[in-house]
């Protein structure tokens, strides 16, 4: 898979996942991080996994934003020809994440993701395949994005195991 103007955070998510399937990884980390957090406490999340970072809450909260957009972007991309993608800053949407409950953003992204794994486990190679453009990476498909999805993913559950083993 060809990756162009490859950024820093892309090319450490593409190193997480390891060349292991993306749609099966994506799978697995849904059913990971469900079982890390099914039974936090109210003030479990938000603890954090090191001073200054995001807490449980917000790392969960992200994920569901996440879940929201790369969703909508493979959806957007298999419906239309040269799709541009729309960035967006993370930072800017986080502000909210203080507003919002870990465990809400937990049923959501669940439920978002299964929604978003059905797709994901229905597409043949050739719309894997299919391509769009993201403004500041340039060509991608949606294989790419899967890949990237699931790297970012094992990033985020990584931060979320931090967290839960310092509540033993």
């Amino acid at each position: 898979m060809e990756i162009n103007n490859i950024q820093p955070s892309v090319a450490n998510y593409f190193a997480r996942l390891g060349g292991r399937p993306a749609i099966e990884q994506l799978d697995l980390t849904r059913n990971k991080i469900a079982a890390l957090l099914d039974g936090f406490a109210d003030s479990d999340w938000a603890k954090s996994y090191a001073e200054g970072k995001w807490s449980a809450a917000q790392i969960v909260c992200h994920l569901t934003d996440v879940e929201l957009v790369f969703g909508y972007r493979l959806r957007q991309a298999l419906a239309e020809e040269a799709h541009v993608v729309q960035p967006f800053d993370q930072d800017l949407w986080a502000t909210f994440y203080d507003r919002l409950d870990g465990a809400t953003a937990l049923a959501t992204f669940k439920a978002l993701r299964a929604w978003n794994l059905t797709l994901f486990h229905s597409l043949t190679p050739a719309e894997l395949a299919k391509t769009y453009t993201h403004p500041e990476r340039g060509v991608e498909t949606i294989e790419f994005l899967a890949s990237m999805f699931a790297g970012h993913d094992l990033n985020h559950l990584e931060q979320l195991e931090t967290i839960a083993c310092s509540l033993i």
